[in-house]
């Protein structure tokens, strides 16, 4: 891993130590330290055990055979009370671990909507997987990594002496043989952190594609294509087996090694001691003490080997958190308009808004500089479609390629729909309601706002307020239109952005909903089709290609744009630096 990474490794585990489970973390951790003191020195003692049990069994003795034998027995029941416990303790330290790890990840994902920049930028691909699959295992393979390193450091210390005591060759021919194979075992193996890093994005975007057949199953049935799914299916599972064909043949090649490498390791020993033994130098027992000795100490040496594998897949899974962390640190872009707030405006305005395509640099709209009351409906319709989506999310703060000012009250007073509704799973409380204000309002407030948009079905499907419901499963798109309206009229904000709504409802529907809106003060912005009477508005903002645009009255002559002058008693806004005042200045 570079330095880089080692730095974010260790800033992530002193951020963990300073947290609100840090306590808990550190008193976890300590407690594994002395279970691996404890465990070695169980180790150390049980060779010896070992070492006399099997000189017992040499000379025939019988008593000492019966001795050592329950001394055997009584050291492996210590053992393994201290091995289950110390697994449980880790096990738990990786759990908190992880949980605090992912909260804190979910949180910086949905703050400030870097989760829409990051889709919107495709700057990294599945951000979903990184942060459930890549954190787990993260978390258990960093805990279980340093824990058999701490291992390996007292197994070093506590065996090293044993081994020089039955033959200090013995002891040389163990380390050199781990550092020799640590470095073939880095060189056939070096290609694998590459291939699971890839392996890691194509098992997920694999299963994305299965999500994707299952969350749209009726679209998918009723335009029977299955075929093209089919194909796109087997062509990430193509991409999926390809790379993981590349990493069989990699382990094969590291598997020749590494196996006869473990082989190797228990005849090593005997080679060594068991001339000793022959000449009369040792006991038996310590051909089998050295063998045990040898293989913990080599064990110890070794972890680069019998671990390459695990090591390889988590150095992938480190460098994606990495990737992961940096793009959602990253700042705005800074050709992004800038959005200003303040809870004085009383208008939603534009200064000198130019707004341009994320791939090409087209211009969309261009030098747009007015302000929109509250009170005056405004009606927006454009040749193109982008033109309009790109106004729709810049005013949302969801567009990065533009300049110039955007001014509005701020998103708790400005409310935006798009085209297709967002009903997120839940009781039918929480879809209408904000977060923090389900028990602040009365049922009676809620069901007069259902049967006021003729949803009253709507309650009777979803068993009541507070049953969870599929909404996209159990209502129409018109319904689920509907329901997005009455979040709006429960929440009663200054303003609303429509994007489209006659595309979902029939213009009789838009026009009562429009008039419910009017009804109670809420001004109305509306990305419209030709056909949308514009009746229901106070001016029609018309955008051409190349972004020119014109506002006027609904059925009236154009009067502001920047292809024309204003004309006397219209002119376009000026957006102070100063704190605006409650009302901007008229359309």
């Amino acid at each position: 891993m570079t330095p880089a990474i080692w730095n974010r490794f260790l800033r992530m585990l002193r951020d963990l130590g300073r947290s609100e489970v840090g306590g808990r973390a550190r008193l976890l951790f300590a407690a594994l330290i002395l279970f691996l003191f404890a465990i070695n020195g169980l180790n150390v003692l049980n060779s010896y055990v070992n070492r006399d049990f099997m000189t017992s069994i040499e000379n025939q003795n019988m008593d000492g055979f019966v001795f050592y034998a329950l001394v055997y027995v009584f050291v492996i029941g210590v053992s393994t009370v201290v091995a289950v416990i110390y697994r449980y303790a880790e096990e738990s330290l990786g759990l908190l671990w992880r949980k605090w790890l992912t909260r804190h990840a979910i949180d910086r994902y949905l703050d400030d909507r870097t989760y829409f920049r990051l889709h919107a930028t495709g700057e990294l691909t599945n951000p979903d997987q990184r942060i459930s699959e890549d954190i787990r295992a993260l978390t258990a393979t960093t805990l279980s990594f340093t824990l058999m390193f701490l291992n390996a450091t007292f197994t070093v210390v506590a065996f090293s002496g044993v081994l020089w005591s039955i033959s200090p060759l013995l002891f040389v021919v163990a380390v050199a043989y781990s550092i020799l194979g640590s470095l073939l075992a880095i060189y056939l193996g070096k290609p694998l952190v590459k291939l699971n890093y890839d392996q890691l994005d194509r098992e997920a975007n694999f299963r994305s594609r299965l999500v994707h057949v299952r969350e749209n199953a009726e679209s998918v049935a009723l335009l029977r294509r299955e075929g093209r799914l089919k194909a796109r299916l087997r062509d990430r599972l193509d991409d999926l087996t390809a790379n993981f064909q590349r990493i069989i043949l990699i382990n094969r090649n590291l598997g020749f090694f590494t196996t006869s490498y473990n082989y190797l390791i228990q005849i090593i020993p005997a080679l060594i001691v068991a001339p000793l033994f022959i000449k009369g130098h040792a006991d038996f027992g310590v051909i089998t003490q050295s063998a045990v000795a040898f293989t913990h100490l080599l064990g110890a040496f070794s972890l680069i080997i019998t671990q390459f594998q695990s090591i390889s897949a988590y150095t992938a899974v480190v460098a994606r958190l990495n990737a992961l962390r940096d793009a959602m640190s990253q700042e705005r872009p800074g050709q992004s308009p800038s959005l200003e707030f303040s809870d004085a405006c009383g208008s939603v305005a534009f200064e000198r808004l130019t707004l341009y395509e994320p791939r090409d640099g087209r211009i969309l709209v261009k030098d747009l500089s007015l302000s929109i009351p509250a009170g005056v409906c405004l009606l927006v319709r454009s040749t193109s479609e982008s033109a309009e989506k790109a106004l729709f999310r810049a005013t949302a703060d969801l567009w990065y390629r533009g300049e110039g000012r955007i001014l509005h009250p701020g998103h708790d007073e400005i409310f935006f729909l798009p085209e297709r509704p967002y009903l997120p799973p839940g009781t039918l409380r929480e879809v209408l309601l904000r977060t923090g204000q389900e028990k602040g309002m009365p049922d009676w407030k809620i069901r007069v706002s259902l049967k006021t948009l003729n949803l009253d079905h709507a309650l009777l499907k979803a068993g009541g307020l507070d049953v969870e419901q599929n909404w996209a499963d159990l209502l129409s798109l018109g319904e689920q239109q509907r329901l997005a309206f009455a979040r709006v009229l429960l929440a009663a904000p200054r303003f609303v952005f429509l994007d489209h709504p006659s595309r979902s409802l029939s213009e009789c529907a838009v026009g009562e909903l429009l008039n419910l809106l009017r009804h109670q003060d809420i001004t109305y912005l509306t990305l419209g089709d030709a056909a949308d009477d514009p009746r229901f508005y106070d001016r029609l903002l018309e955008i051409a290609e190349g972004g020119t645009w014109q506002l006027s009255p609904p059925g009236g002559s154009k009067t502001l744009g920047n292809g024309a002058d204003a004309p006397p008693d219209i002119a376009a806004p000026v957006i102070p630096d100063a704190p605006p005042k409650p009302n901007g200045d008229p359309v």
